[in-house]
């Protein structure tokens, strides 16, 4: 890793473990010493439980089946992917440990304990918290909105660097969009060797994607206002010799 430039309008951690559980893809579970990935087989309820899909004649459906009633009995995994093809592309780690029950032909998992893991470090989320969370308003539309970013608008990212402290750039090789939200944009620097994140807040959260818009033109305004950063420039007059 790298440095990490500060910042304060950002998701909690509630919001933010509901936010990898609504948009991953696919969950890891492990059960009775056994590892096994389901790919597009889960879905959410509103209050965070999760809901999965196997066959009726699934070692899983059988073990949760046999289980005590409401012992843990499983813990289940989620990855939280960088759209945009960055160094060190997971974000972070959702960890639910609880028990599974058979549903209306499903099995309907309930947490007891809820763990977030970032580059930051690990957070026991309280289970209340978690429940009544939501997942931010813009988390199903993020890897649309920055892969068009990185592949259709690679100027602007360079415009936006200009927000950035000059010392977080130096010896920066690329600089790419890793996260959105809708309280602001989060940077990826990569350089040879490490890679660290700097955020750019928005001036006022957005609950869509037409005010993510209004924000990010706001930035670039913004940006567009500031010289750029001695760092970034040594780095482009290097790369033109």
């Amino acid at each position: 890793m790298g440095d990490t430039q500060d910042w304060t309008a950002a998701p909690g951690a509630a919001e933010r473990a509901r936010s990898v559980l609504a948009t991953a893809w696919s969950c890891a579970v492990t059960a009775d010493g056994a590892r096994e990935e389901y790919v597009g087989a889960h879905t959410v309820t509103d209050d965070g439980a999760v809901r999965l899909e196997v066959p009726d004649d699934s070692t899983l459906f059988t073990a949760a089946v046999c289980a005590p009633r409401q012992e843990p009995s499983a813990v289940l995994e989620f990855a939280d992917v960088a759209p945009v093809p960055v160094r060190g592309r997971i974000r972070a780690r959702l960890y639910l440990a609880g028990w599974f029950a058979p549903d209306r032909g499903t099995l309907l998992f309930r947490p007891t304990r809820v763990v977030l893991r970032q580059s930051s470090g690990a957070v026991v989320i309280d289970l209340d918290d978690f429940a009544a969370a939501r997942p931010d308003p813009l988390a199903g539309a993020e890897a649309r909105l920055l892969t068009h970013l990185a592949d259709a608008h690679p100027d602007a990212v360079e415009r936006l660097t200009r927000l950035v402290r000059p010392e977080s750039l130096h010896a920066a090789t690329r600089v790419l969009p890793l996260a959105v939200d809708r309280h602001g944009l989060t940077l990826r620097i990569e350089r040879t060797r490490a890679h660290g994140d700097v955020r750019l807040s928005f001036h006022a959260p957005a609950d869509d994607v037409a005010q993510l818009t209004e924000r990010m033109h706001a930035l670039l305004a913004q940006a567009g206002a500031t010289t750029c950063p001695r760092a970034l420039q040594r780095q482009r007059a290097d790369g033109d010799g």
